[in-house]
């Protein structure tokens, strides 16, 4: 049988989970609920079995969340075949066909298992045995998507009409598989309430299982533009700390374009798999409350929560307490520095708050209080006109770059481990409950050389404190001049 190689989609940015899921470190990466021990993307990585058919994975990700993807892959204890690194957002067909080229490269009788990394699968074993069933119907010469009988009319997902049953008489391989009828984008709830009627609609997974050189043949016939950029922006691509960086030129030549109207739509090859393993696609805050462990009344609380009469209600807070009294159907979520009230029923609609946000210029869309880091995290405690203070969190054995700020001067205090400070030409150990002080435009350098996590609280001072004013001499992470992040 022909080898499955997995390919995890980790380029997302979840707007409809604000305020938890921003742009630097969006929902695949947030661990939401106090009984769930894994991301989504962890869990994604560990969907289909190691060995056997399955080839590591391939990993798609966003620049700005490469360093968050290593982290996962490390604490999972996974080796990824490849993180292959999207410069701009280009959708799912411009990455799903760069994928489909690496694979060929490899093997040219590659399947692809396509996966977003924000999904919940319940029953793993059954996935796993569905996708191996997928790959010889792929074999075959058909790109094979997963279809789900629809539990309910969710106006969230776009549906699939099955066509006739394909010939398994003729390819014992076909079996349980259909041709695809039509694709129906997300419909009102009366339009989804006769699709659940009909009982020829399926959901929509966008799971996909591809024959590759099927999927590449179907490209260059219906989108061969698609193709075109993706094979230079391989071509053109460069090695980096164990990433690949796609060629930032010729990947943002490409249409941005999903890999359902780009080729599903269009194909004759499209078969429909129905599948039963308990799936959802975390699209918003409505569908984190319905898998999640709720008490008598409906109501899901995640941090600390007085609750009054209070029914079918989501409630997720980091640190104040939350009341309720006499409220149904909500979602609240708290963090230190935003606060959602939503009613269950408008959950889609949160990405509209995050677009606002975002034509303002608000940093709340992109960034948490607490920022990560490849060297760590840092964490704002108190913000003024001309000062900040900052807790800086830095893993063992990490060191920030070699930089200078032009606007501020900072002070350190570590509260916990030993740092090695460089500043100017001078090098020195800084201990527990000592000091040093950083005037502006002295290049300077922080590192934990020692076994345990470094804190510090740094107080900046000075006339601007945006992140962007930083110098880079040195940085052993190879962050473009660019990054602010």
């Amino acid at each position: 049988m022909a080898r499955i190689h997995p390919v995890i989609l980790s380029g997302g940015s979840g707007t409809r989970l604000w305020p938890l899921s921003r742009a630097m470190y969006p929902k695949q990466f947030i661990r939401f609920f106090a009984e769930q021990d894994q991301s989504f993307l962890t869990a994604t990585l560990h969907r289909l079995p190691a060995g056997d058919e399955f080839e590591p994975p391939c990993i798609l990700a966003n620049n700005d969340h490469r360093f968050l993807v290593k982290a996962e892959l490390e604490a999972a204890g996974i080796a990824a075949g490849a993180i292959i690194l999207e410069p701009v957002a280009r959708n799912t067909a411009p990455a799903i066909a760069v994928a489909a080229l690496a694979a060929v490269a490899k093997d040219p009788a590659a399947i692809l298992v396509v996966m977003p990394s924000d999904h919940v699968i319940g029953d793993t074993q059954q996935f796993a045995d569905a996708v191996r069933r997928a790959a010889r119907i792929a074999a075959t010469g058909r790109l094979v998507l997963f279809g789900l009988k629809p539990a309910s009319p969710h106006i969230g997902y776009g549906y699939i009409r099955k066509g006739p049953a394909l010939d398994s008489a003729r390819d014992a391989s076909l079996a349980g598989a259909f041709a695809v009828d039509a694709f129906f984008e997300k419909p009102d709830p009366a339009t989804a309430a006769k699709y659940v009627a009909d009982g020829r609609y399926f959901w929509n997974s966008g799971i996909f299982v591809l024959d590759a050189q099927t999927l590449l043949d179907e490209l260059a016939r219906l989108q061969p533009d698609i193709l075109e950029a993706a094979r230079q922006a391989l071509a053109g691509a460069v090695e980096d700390l164990g990433f690949l960086r796609l060629d930032k030129a010729a990947f943002a030549a490409s249409p941005s374009i999903s890999i359902d109207y780009a080729v599903m739509e269009k194909t004759g090859k499209a078969a429909m798999l129905g599948i039963d393993v308990g799936w959802n696609d975390i699209g918003s805050w409505n569908s984190l409350w319905e898998i999640a462990p709720r008490d008598a009344g409906g109501n899901y609380v995640h941090g600390d929560a007085l609750m009054e009469a209070t029914r079918n209600t989501y409630i997720h807070s980091e640190k104040s307490i939350v009341a309720t009294i006499g409220v149904e159907n909500l979602i609240i979520v708290d963090t230190p520095d935003a606060l959602l009230v939503a009613d269950k029923s408008r959950a889609q609609d949160v990405s509209k708050i995050v677009a606002r946000l975002k034509e303002s210029g608000r940093r709340e869309q992109e960034s948490h209080v607490r920022n990560y880091r490849p060297w760590g995290y840092f964490e704002t405690l108190s913000l003024g006109g001309r000062f900040q203070v900052k807790l800086l969190h830095v893993a063992p054995g990490a060191k920030l770059s070699m930089q200078m700020h032009h606007h501020r001067s900072e002070h350190w205090v570590v509260v916990q481990g030993t740092a090695r400070v460089v500043v100017g030409d001078t090098e020195k150990l800084v201990r527990e409950n000592e000091s040093v002080y950083i005037f502006a435009t002295q290049w300077h350098r922080l590192e934990n050389p020692g076994k345990v996590p470094l804190e510090i609280i740094e107080v900046q001072l000075g006339s601007y404190l945006g992140e962007d004013d930083i110098q880079r001499a040195d940085d052993i992470y190879h962050r473009a001049a660019e990054e602010t992040k």
